[in-house]
């Protein structure tokens, strides 16, 4: 199965210059981000990529995604517009040489297999990534009641537990 957004490079095409790339997705690769992403919609996508091999010749992709998105509040249940821009830097390392490192500091690593890499979808995994996992629409707000100990669904048990 293809992901929804593909471009494969080959890893041979990026030399000690390095390599600059674009990712723009199509309305239809679009529609599949949002269904991935579980987004009312995508509306834009790109994603510029400058590839260089470092001095452990491990290949580096240094990223800006750009991408306008419908999201839909978690107070209102509405949906509402939203940015996403976003820098990022990954490693490309051949599948079964990624390492176990869990230090938040350092950059993610994108395995990849028979000399390609696939920036499609490390921008997808960048958007993943950005989205607030939590949106909230300008201007929403809980309602007092969210605020109110008494009215809270646990209160009574509160209550009971008090009585103890």
């Amino acid at each position: 199965m293809s992901p929804e957004l593909h471009r494969p490079i080959a890893v041979d095409h990026v030399g000690r210059a390095g390599l600059d790339v674009m990712v723009e997705a199509t309305s239809d690769e679009l529609t599949a981000l949002a269904h991935r992403m579980g987004l009312p919609a995508v509306l834009s996508l790109n994603c510029a990529f400058h590839l260089h091999r470092d001095a452990a010749d491990r290949l580096v992709a240094r990223g800006r995604l750009h991408a306008a998105v419908m999201q839909t509040c978690v107070i209102s249940l509405e949906d509402f517009p939203a940015t996403v821009d976003e820098q990022f830097t990954v490693l490309f390392v051949p599948a079964g040489k990624e390492t176990e490192d869990d230090d938040p500091s350092t950059p993610d690593e994108i395995s990849y297999e028979n000399g390609m890499i696939d920036l499609g979808e490390a921008a997808a995994e960048q958007l993943a990534l950005a989205l607030d996992p939590y949106p909230r629409a300008p201007g929403a707000e809980l309602p007092d009641s969210a605020h109110d100990p008494e009215d809270h669904q646990f209160a009574a048990l509160a209550a009971l537990k008090r009585l103890q």
